[in-house]
């Protein structure tokens, strides 16, 4: 029993020093191999008595199993700390560095331009309203005073639906206009922005365009005061107090009468700017609201009249940021982003504080 007890410290004492799988396989082998001292203890047991090998016999086995169980125990630790080590030299980093801050989002300059816009309505007292981007006849022509023959009904200006059911792509968000005047009634003071859509495609012409549109109907409303809200909308937006503008006379089957208004711009070395004496650019149209469009919204013009205006969002950007070329407003340029885009600030929307205060959505 002695002689186990110290083959069991000396496997112990081995055990500790073996450092890797080749020394450990050599511990195996030297104590439980065909020639080890386990087996050499064991093969003495047939010298012995029946009572002696009974009892050395268990001591010898027992000894055995454990050493063949801290040697297994020893063999796993040895192959986790390789398979570690294997990890972490074998391993690729698949992850991204971080992106600077000068990567961060920005704010498109029509959303810009949008909020700076409706701003600058809601100051003048004017209400927030909405409408959908697919129209009927009715909303979109009819009610607008426009008969089938006009222009604006062909296919070359107009996206009409598959389903031949008479729906269509909004060419102007007067539409909204209409359901507000058949959902409320006057005074009213409206500014409807949204997205529009027409059949041109040129430096400033795009399918899909953004546009902001205001009504206003009361009983004591003129050409006045429209010419009025037009210039100090300008004035604004602008950030300039001498701003070019003119007024020409024009035709809309929903105003009468009508006008067209003009910014005084450049486009000299490159850059598009509002600027004297250099050009003009229409910027919007305008005027009073046509008696047939309040009859058709169930208004009395005899008691009512108003003005309307639109103009595009997308050339106001151009404008006020000196953006030569509507089309790339649509393209996704990351690099264009980076150079016309507005950083963000942790403020609330504006176009949310308006719709909350006051807005009507249809």
């Amino acid at each position: 029993m002695t002689d186990l007890e110290d083959l069991k410290a000396e496997a112990l004492s081995l055990l500790a020093k073996a450092e890797s799988p080749e020394k450990l396989d050599d511990l195996r082998v030297a104590f439980l191999g065909k020639k080890g001292k386990i087996t050499e203890i064991m093969k003495t047991l047939g010298s012995m008595d029946a009572e002696q090998r009974k009892t050395f016999g268990a001591a010898v086995n027992k000894a055995k199993d454990e050493i063949q169980a801290l040697i297994a125990e020893k063999k796993e630790k040895l192959e986790a700390e390789a398979l570690n080590l294997r990890l972490k030299a074998e391993a690729i980093d698949v992850t991204l560095p971080p992106r600077p801050d000068t990567e961060q989002g920005r704010i498109h300059p029509v959303t810009q331009v949008t909020e700076e816009l409706l701003a600058i309505f809601a100051q003048m007292g004017f209400e927030l309203a909405e409408g959908p981007d697919i129209e009927d006849d009715w909303h979109c022509f009819e009610a607008l005073n426009i008969p089938k023959s006009h222009p604006a009904r062909q296919m070359q200006d107009t996206f009409y639906m598959k389903d031949g059911g008479g729906d269509i792509l909004r060419t102007q968000t007067s539409a909204v206009q209409i359901r507000t005047m058949d959902n409320k009634k006057p005074p009213l003071r409206i500014v409807c922005p949204g997205r529009t859509y027409r059949c041109d495609y040129d430096m400033t012409h795009t399918p899909m365009f953004h546009q902001i549109e205001g009504l206003v109907v009361d009983k004591t409303t003129t050409m006045g005061h429209l010419k009025g809200c037009l210039v100090d909308v300008m004035k604004t937006f602008f950030e300039v107090d001498d701003v070019p503008v003119r007024f020409r006379p024009s035709y809309f089957p929903f105003t009468e009468p009508s006008a067209e208004m003009d910014i005084g711009c450049s486009r000299e070395n490159g850059e598009f700017k509002i600027a004297k004496d250099k050009g003009w650019m229409e910027i919007l149209g305008c005027g009073m609201v046509h008696p047939n469009v309040l009859k058709n919204c169930g208004i009395d013009p005899a008691e009512y009249q108003g003005f309307a205006f639109g103009f595009g969002i997308d050339r106001m950007a151009m404008l006020k940021y000196g953006i030569p070329d509507l089309r790339t407003f649509f393209e996704g340029d990351i690099r264009w982003m980076r150079h016309y885009g507005f950083i963000p600030l942790d403020e609330p929307s504006l176009t949310t504080g308006l719709s909350l205060n006051g807005g009507l959505k249809l």
